[in-house]
């Protein structure tokens, strides 16, 4: 490239104005998909059409319909929309911690802790969806790192699926627990939301809550509804077991917890 060459849109870009891109830098173009209560054909397309209009974006298009029988019809579309974010003014609460290795936490936890520290997880209430709390907690591990189970300086338990509040406290004053993890995977009508509250509240009746580090995880886990709910963090998706392992012992550092 010359010295005269005009450059790149993207390498002008306002972060004080940011839209979404499809085809070209700073369309506006998004992809939407929802289902319509109505038969598949040219009146869902345009009942699609329609309704996207209505949320304030333009020049609609229905790229795909799928009969999802009983009437009802599964849509993808794209749209523009003008809409803009300023980046620059956008704060979001997130863990403050730094991801330490495999080794490094357990040289952590040998060094500021002295001894092996105990945390149990487990899906609890009606939900039994273990995959991301097995994820964590499993020897085995996920995407190249080894869960809980394997580092030494951990005892690790994981209570499985559906279970009640009741014994996922019971469990953590048996075992003088010093970290809990609960994975929510199943969060329709905010489920999710009331079964978190109530482990708090189980353990602020026991007078535990502020002797252990309390987590929660999953898809429509952040870290400010978790502390909303009265956790110590919440881990979204693509979490593995350094992230949650790296802030409890450092967390633990925080608060004296030994």
């Amino acid at each position: 490239m010359s010295a005269h060459a005009e450059k790149r849109p993207w390498e002008n870009r306002d972060f004080t104005q940011v839209r979404p891109y499809g085809d070209t830098f700073d369309d506006g173009m998004i992809q939407l998909s929802f289902s319509l209560p109505v038969p598949p054909g040219e009146e869902a397309a345009e009942a699609a059409r329609q309704l996207v209009v209505q949320m304030g974006l333009s020049e609609p298009a229905v790229v795909h319909q799928h009969d999802l029988g009983e009437n009802f019809t599964f849509v993808v579309l794209y749209a523009k929309t003008q809409a803009t974010v300023d980046f620059t003014k956008i704060k979001v609460a997130k863990v403050d911690s730094p991801r330490m290795s495999f080794y490094e936490v357990n040289d952590y936890i040998k060094e500021h802790v002295g001894r092996k520290i105990t945390i149990i997880g487990a899906c609890t209430g009606t939900d039994a969806h273990t995959v991301g709390i097995d994820a964590i907690m499993n020897m085995k591990g996920y995407n190249g790192e080894y869960g809980l189970e394997r580092y030494p300086m951990v005892e690790a338990y994981n209570l499985g699926s559906q279970v009640e509040n009741e014994e996922m406290v019971a469990k953590a004053i048996e075992l003088n627990a010093d970290a809990i993890l609960v994975s929510q995977v199943v969060t329709q009508k905010d489920v999710h939301i009331p079964n978190l509250a109530q482990l708090v509240e189980l353990l602020e009746a026991e007078g535990l809550r502020q002797k252990l580090i309390l987590i929660c995880g999953g898809p429509r886990i952040s870290h400010e509804l978790a502390l909303e709910l009265g956790y110590d963090a919440g881990f979204g998706p693509g979490t593995l077991a350094p992230d949650v392992a790296s802030y409890v012992v450092q967390e633990m550092t925080r608060r004296g917890l030994k």
